[in-house]
């Protein structure tokens, strides 16, 4: 046998080898874990966890960020519609990839003249729809967004199974 073909064999086997599966795994092996620890602050009052962990074995997909925009494209200039929209819209990406909210680690939440006041209207869109189980989450205050009546903007990274 010639020094290439043994090559080819061998890179084949090595290739075969690292992507065969170790075992089935249950839907339990491809859960998110949550983690607070308890010498920081809680966060899940405010609607997100510090930390998640994903399984090894997840896929991930990572959401654009959505806007309050609805099916037509129009944008009210009302925050929290804007924000309820968004959340609504997301739901919709989420069951695109046949996922559920349970399913999001991460969401980067983008506000524009952010103030505590948005913060209950953040906090309440965020529970109404991953309950206690709350992703890690970033809120970041921007001066505007890609299209100037656009108010809130959120993304996300979500584990498939």
């Amino acid at each position: 046998m010639s020094r290439t073909i043994k090559h080819l064999i061998i890179g084949g086997i090595i290739i075969m080898t690292i992507s065969v599966p170790t075992a089935a795994t249950a839907d339990d092996d491809l859960k998110l874990t949550i983690v607070n620890p308890k010498n920081l602050y809680d966060p899940s009052p405010n609607g997100y966890s510090t930390a998640v962990i994903v399984p090894r074995q997840g896929r991930l997909a990572y959401i654009s960020g959505q806007g309050g925009q609805d099916s037509t494209g129009g944008l009210s200039p009302d925050f929290a519609v804007q924000v309820k929209q968004a959340y609504v819209n997301l739901r919709t990406a989420l069951d695109a990839l046949g996922a559920r909210p349970d399913q999001v680690a991460k969401l980067t939440v983008f506000v524009v003249d952010h103030d505590m006041s948005k913060l209950e209207v953040l906090t309440r869109n965020v529970k109404d729809m991953f309950g206690e189980a709350l992703p890690a989450q970033t809120l970041i205050p921007v001066p505007k967004l890609a299209i100037d009546p656009m108010l809130f903007e959120v993304e996300a990274v979500v584990i498939l199974e």
